[in-house]
């Protein structure tokens, strides 16, 4: 696609404030600018959309803090000095009502899309909480990204939720945007992926009945463009709005397009009548990254007809001078981020539900139970620097180095439980950033040149980490690699675990500790020959 950018210059990076001239306050020195810029609030910033939207609102001149449990995993990212940031977990009052404090608008970003049992509950109940704060904080509007969805049909139990959410907020007293998108056009999100992969990896298939259900997708762009426009809505504005791009499409239409677009012969695609959203989503897994838990609500978003029956955020947000972004463009963008590794956040940006988050336990005095390590040093025949471009981009494509099938059995037994397995792979096969993920792991720590952390997200009975240190070795022409596994058992269950699997570490831990030694020497090698 060498000439994408010049066909189609509404491709070429540019913040979406550009399109929206006067109803943002515009960066600073301005001329329109006013004295006292908003202060935004934005929750889920550690997720795809809330990711990608903080930068946005950077550009587009408001002042803004991010709203996370922890986030101190922001500090990798490009704009975590510009921001100000809040501890606090939303569904707690204190802590949100604090973190709203002197708050103009605030965005709620939170949903729990693949979190397994009582997730309605855990929506209704943080939705509430987040609503009473927002009001006894003064904050002048809420905006909530939600679902798409047909009016006199049984929703699906996720879509009704995201629905119920948006009436929650809605009727809080506080002035609120709930914007409604169907499919979500864009490098790493989930609907993305999804389509990718079954595309790319299925010249024939057969599907479901729901891939000739009407949809009206939209690209990630412009759903940024409407959340940041819709900050400057007036103060007597409360309701939903359709959103979707310009064209509605058949799932059918839109792999055959996507084919198309990428250079793949056209597919075949035979329909059954048979697939439930259940089978159906146990299928997406099986042929895609995206686990069958996150799977299956956006199948189940899929079984109804989702189109805009309505357009009426133009008079409050104007589409911009080149109008919406198409599919077939909105699909180039997204390849092209994906081909120049430019994807800033994925679908997996969020930690997965139920997993771990706990910090490393101090050492060596940790007074919390027991802490099982498998710790293995070796020097390496190669530079700091070679031996860390061996270590920074393990995971994903390139693989942990050693047993490869063990890898890939543990990966699939994850997912049989429900866990992300490794085919979630990584954001940037080259560079890591706290809160990455890395296949079953997250980037906990990251110390450039000298130490990756992983935590765990597998399915556990217990809480497990894997260190890997640079360290100086006895020369300028060696270094010692240092690997750490950790192991925190929980009760009986998590003994039994770490007995099982530990006569196993000398294969796993100490084939993946030879293969990164050897890799930093041909690394090594290869720089020393240029």
């Amino acid at each position: 696609m060498p000439d994408d950018n010049a066909r189609f210059p509404d491709l070429l990076p540019e913040p979406v404030a550009a399109t929206l001239p006067g109803l943002v306050p515009g960066p600073p020195g301005s001329a329109d600018r006013p004295e006292r810029t908003p202060l935004v609030a934005v929750t889920g910033v550690t997720g795809y959309v809330g990711g990608r939207l903080v930068p946005e609102l950077l550009a587009a001149g408001y002042r803004v803090r991010a709203v996370a449990r922890h986030p101190d995993r922001l500090r990798g990212r490009q704009w975590f000095t510009e921001v100000e940031t809040a501890v606090a977990d939303a569904a707690e009052p204190a802590q949100i009502r604090a973190a709203l404090d002197g708050v103009d608008i605030a965005y709620y970003l939170i949903h729990s899309l693949g979190t397994g049992h009582s997730f309605e509950e855990r929506d209704r109940h943080t939705a509430r909480v987040f609503a009473q704060a927002a009001r006894e904080a003064g904050v002048r509007r809420i905006v909530y990204l939600g679902g798409l969805h047909p009016h006199g049909e049984e929703l699906s139990p996720h879509l009704a939720s995201r629905t119920e959410v948006g009436e929650i907020l809605l009727a809080s007293g506080v002035p609120t945007t709930v914007l409604r998108a169907a499919v979500i056009l864009g490098s790493g999100s989930a609907s993305f992926e999804m389509m990718r992969y079954l595309t790319e990896r299925l010249p024939a298939m057969t599907v479901p009945r729901w891939v000739e259900n009407r949809i009206q997708p939209i690209a990630v762009r412009d759903v940024l463009r409407y959340l940041v426009g819709s900050a400057a809505m007036p103060d007597d504005v409360s309701r939903g709005f359709d959103i979707g791009g310009p064209e509605v499409l058949t799932y059918r239409e839109m792999m055959q397009r996507y084919a198309a677009i990428a250079g793949l012969p056209r597919r075949l695609i035979v329909g059954v009548p048979v697939l439930t959203p259940r089978l159906s989503s146990l299928w997406v897994s099986l042929v895609t990254p995206v686990p069958a838990g996150l799977a299956r609500p956006l199948v189940e978003s899929l079984v109804h007809e989702v189109i805009c029956k309505e357009h009426d955020i133009a008079r409050l947000v104007p589409d911009p001078p080149t109008g919406l972004i198409g599919f077939d463009r909105a699909v180039r963008l997204a390849l092209r981020r994906v081909q120049d590794a430019d994807v800033t956040t994925r679908w997996s940006s969020a930690s997965v539900a139920g997993t771990p988050s706990d910090p490393l336990p101090s050492d060596p005095d940790w007074a919390g139970g027991s802490l099982y390590v498998d710790e293995r040093r070796v020097t390496v025949g190669a530079s700091p620097e070679a031996l860390w471009r061996v270590i920074e981009a393990v995971g994903g494509e390139r693989g942990w180095y050693s047993w490869a099938l063990a890898w890939q059995v543990r990966g699939l037994l994850d997912r049989v439980v429900g866990g992300p397995g490794l085919r979630r792979g990584r954001r940037d096969q080259g560079h890591l950033l706290v809160d990455d993920a890395v296949d079953f792991w997250r980037v906990e720590e990251i110390v450039p040149g000298r130490l990756l952390r992983l935590r765990a997200e597998m399915r556990l009975p217990g809480l497990a980490w894997l260190e890997l240190r640079v360290e100086p070795g006895p020369d300028n022409r060696h270094t010692v690699f240092a690997q750490r596994a950790l192991f925190h058992p929980h009760g009986l269950a998590g003994q039994l675990y770490w007995l099982t699997v530990y006569p196993f570490h000398g294969v796993v831990f100490g084939g993946m500790q030879r293969g990164i030694a050897r890799a930093a020497t041909t690394v090594e090698s290869a720089r020393t020959d240029r």
